[in-house]
């Protein structure tokens, strides 16, 4: 879709990543307007939000009366929230991807037709199905809800000492999958931008490390592989089959033997969040480009980064001496366990001096935390 000149893009979903989504934006003469049926989302901080549920047709309406083109912050708003705004107002990426990206099993038999690598799962739908699954995988896999799982959430480990039965207690009542556990070296993601006429670009592939099933560091670009060309021209498979505008990215468990994927993530990611200041063009500002029907930008790096996840909480950056090469983003959150509050972005010319760095601010945070106590 071409939109004009100054487009209004309407997101739904008003969390950090349609925060940035808009600040990415606004330098570029667009404007936005959220949806979330959270008032206080904090997307809201920098636009104007419609705050309603996602079955509320008349705050539909209004919302696509303002918008030219939409798109979303996470890929859970409702799929039938999405083919109605379709109905009106173009929609980018299409909500035939979200359908897939939506259901873990969905997914990963996409994949599987596509021919490529997965590891092994096993759908339940009952406990004994979780029992043969489980001894199957010789008891080490994780347990998994089909839909709405994110920042490990829905996930449950099994090993060869777990209740199965209490687990089972905790799982049952919703869709479930059970993957085996993947002995792996490293993760990395493929972040890919496609535009509506099918030039694909790609960002340095990225390293990144969990804590607690949730996001704590990614590093760009990663160490050298051999798989890395077979990553990059998985995730351009995707991206291709589905016809996909916008920005995609792909996680993949690296092995001994290559990659297998892991997940995809139909929008803007927390492990492409360094290309703000790590990139040419940012992964937030190529999306909106794509999204807008706009030439997409360069994805080179300028060096290398390292993204900093602030979980639960933020350091008192406001005291810390300001410096080069070190930028803060916080999302305006309230603090809660668990939950991505903001992140610290490093960058420098190469990887033996960007880790002097890490070290270097993580003394001068752990001194400042000291002083304060």
């Amino acid at each position: 879709m071409k939109t004009h000149t100054q487009p209004v893009i309407g997101v739904l979903g008003g969390g950090q990543l349609a925060r940035m989504l808009a600040l990415a934006g606004y330098p570029l003469g667009m404007r936005f307007v959220f949806f979330d049926p959270d008032p206080n989302a904090c997307a809201g901080q920098v636009g104007p939000l419609i705050s309603a549920g996602y079955d509320d047709t008349r705050a539909l309406d209004e919302f696509m009366q303002r918008v030219d083109v939409v798109t979303f912050d996470f890929e859970n708003v409702p799929l039938s929230t999405v083919r109605y705004v379709q109905q009106r107002r173009a929609v980018y990426p299409d909500p035939d991807v979200l359908e897939i990206s939506q259901d873990r099993l969905l997914e990963k038999r996409f994949f599987q037709r596509l021919d490529l690598p997965v590891g092994p799962f096993f759908p339940v739908n009952s406990f004994s199905e979780l029992a043969f699954g489980a001894k199957s995988y010789d008891f080490e896999g994780f347990l998994k809800t089909r839909r709405m799982g994110y920042d490990g959430k829905g996930q449950f480990r099994i090993t060869p000492g777990a209740d199965l039965k209490a687990i089972w207690q905790q799982a049952a009542g919703q869709p479930l999958v059970l993957e085996k556990r993947v002995g792996f070296k490293r993760e990395i993601s493929v972040i890919s931008v496609r535009d509506s006429d099918g030039q694909i670009l790609q960002y340095a592939i990225t390293e990144n490390k969990h804590n607690n099933g949730i996001l704590a560091t990614s590093t760009a670009p990663a160490r050298h592989s051999e798989n890395a060309q077979k990553a990059q021209e998985y995730a351009r498979r995707i991206a291709t089959e589905l016809a996909y505008v916008g920005v995609l990215v792909v996680e993949f468990f690296e092995t001994g033997e290559g990659v297998l994927i892991n997940e995809m993530a139909p929008r803007v990611h927390n492990s492409g969040h360094w290309t703000i200041e790590g990139a040419m063009t940012s992964q937030f500002e190529n999306h909106l480009r794509a999204v807008c029907g706009w030439p997409l930008g360069m994805t080179d790096s300028w060096g290398y980064a390292a993204m900093l996840n602030w979980i639960g909480s933020v350091p008192d950056i406001a005291h810390m001496p300001k410096q080069p090469h070190i930028h803060h983003h916080l999302y305006g959150k309230q603090p809660r366990p668990g939950r991505k509050v903001g992140h610290t972005t490093i960058t420098a010319e190469g990887p033996a001096h960007l880790q002097q760095k890490v070290v270097a601010f993580a003394k001068q945070l752990s001194d400042s935390l000291n002083a304060a106590g």
